[in-house]
């Protein structure tokens, strides 16, 4: 699984930030690993700058191999917590998205998606 981080220019961390947002990211979301080829983790302060009640942002979009992309947001006034937030958020969401894929015995669905 393939992650990748981008910031806008008004949050600060640089590189240490970015590989801390990956090694969470693989770790919270191992149980994918198979299924997930790539998450784009997006990083914003919302207000630029100023301070504010959840002005922090965190959007996840996660892509699991032959389905379509699986995307998440969440805020919070800082920007560890909406990143945990949106992590936890994507394994919920990938859970139900690939959930679907299979029936209640584990075998794929006769419903697959084109």
């Amino acid at each position: 699984m393939q992650v990748q981080v981008h910031t806008d220019n008004k949050i600060q961390g640089g590189e240490p930030l970015a590989q801390w947002v990956q090694q969470e990211t693989v770790s919270r979301l191992a149980r994918f690993k198979d299924q997930v080829t790539r998450v784009e983790v997006f990083l914003s302060d919302v207000d630029a700058g100023k301070s504010g009640a959840n002005d922090k942002r965190c959007r996840m979009e996660a892509r699991p191999a032959g389905r379509q992309p699986v995307g998440v947001t969440a805020d919070a006034d800082k920007l560890a917590d909406a990143f945990t937030g949106a992590v936890e958020k994507l394994a919920r969401a990938l859970d139900n998205d690939l959930g679907r894929a299979k029936d209640r015995n584990g075998r794929d669905t006769i419903r697959a998606a084109e």
